[in-house]
């Protein structure tokens, strides 16, 4: 019996250094097909960039610009409820209002907080 409490017969025989390699490279190739398949998704989600050759950082920079968009016409939608008396669910309004912290761009010497706007406490009349 070996130190690990096992019989020679049930350890695993040790990976060459070859079959370590080809390991390393399918790992990587399935990795970077996992990307591909990625920015293949947000692409046929992101208007204007369906069918397009495209470098992942202009794929990146329109989705954050699609995402500000949606955002705010998210926010629209909730102050025109609130002005017309209706009520939104707390949860959504706050969920709103960290999707727009996180999309603007902090500037230096702001915080966080100074950068979105207020979640009203209550959206109940």
């Amino acid at each position: 019996m070996s130190d690990s409490g096992q019989s020679p017969e049930d350890e695993k025989p040790r990976l060459t250094d070859d079959q370590k390699k080809q390991n390393h490279i399918a790992s990587e190739k399935k990795r970077r097909q996992a990307i591909r398949d990625g920015f293949d998704n947000l692409c046929s989600l992101v208007p204007g960039l369906e069918g397009q050759g495209r470098s992942e950082g202009l794929v990146l920079g329109r989705a954050v610009d699609f995402m500000k968009e949606q955002v705010a016409r998210r926010r629209e939608l909730i102050d025109r409820i609130e002005q017309q008396g209706g009520v939104v669910d707390l949860s959504y309004a706050k969920a709103i209002a960290n999707a727009e912290r996180r999309l603007v761009p902090r500037q230096a010497g702001r915080d966080d907080e100074t950068n979105s706007r207020p979640v009203p406490e209550s959206t109940s009349p």
